[in-house]
């Protein structure tokens, strides 16, 4: 069980991952350093909301 903000920013998060990802499979859409970071950033935030949810 997750409080909603948590829940709503993970499912968001990972909605946004899953699209740049697709993004660079199907459509060939360059990857750089700063566009592959940023995505890591958003999967270390998702990870941290999970672990440090009630």
């Amino acid at each position: 069980m997750l409080p909603v903000g948590t829940a709503y920013a993970v499912w968001t998060g990972i909605g946004a991952v899953g699209t740049a990802a697709l993004g660079v499979l199907l459509f060939q859409e360059p990857v750089n350093a700063v566009r592959a970071g940023s995505i890591a950033l958003v999967i270390i935030g998702i990870a941290g909301l999970k672990l440090t949810s009630a």
